[in-house]
């Protein structure tokens, strides 16, 4: 039970970590390459890396096991540790989280005037 439980785990974490790694360094090149200049700092970036592992650590650490986990067939020596589902899951993810980023950076500061314009009293 236990064994399972620090796979599932571990497996959750590779996700969650990678997705984290893929788009910080997409952005960061991405964001190099087009602007110039890069949109995450090298200190920014440890920060992330910083507080993304210790929350990641945090959820490895606190899951305990449940006995549904033996109920599951055991995993083969030869299954790889990141699957197809979580393959998908996480340039799902990566995807998403781009999309978002990318259009808070090069679109964001139109989206902000556009929003301030709106809320303007008349008369201002």
């Amino acid at each position: 039970m236990w064994g399972r439980n620090v796979y599932d785990s571990i497996s959750k974490f590779l996700q969650f970590q990678l997705t984290v790694n893929i788009v910080a360094v997409i952005v960061a090149f991405t964001g190099a390459c087009i602007t110039q200049d890069s949109p995450l700092k090298a200190v920014q970036m440890l920060w992330v890396n910083l507080i993304m592992d210790t929350f990641a650590s945090l959820a490895l650490a606190t899951e305990p096991p449940s006995e549904s986990l033996l109920l599951r067939k055991p995993y083969g020596r030869n299954k790889p540790l990141i699957s197809r589902t979580m393959m998908k899951n996480i340039l799902g993810h990566a995807v998403y989280q781009l999309t978002l980023i990318f259009t808070l950076l090069f679109v964001g500061e139109e989206l902000g005037q556009a929003r301030h314009s709106a809320h303007r009293e008349p008369g201002c």
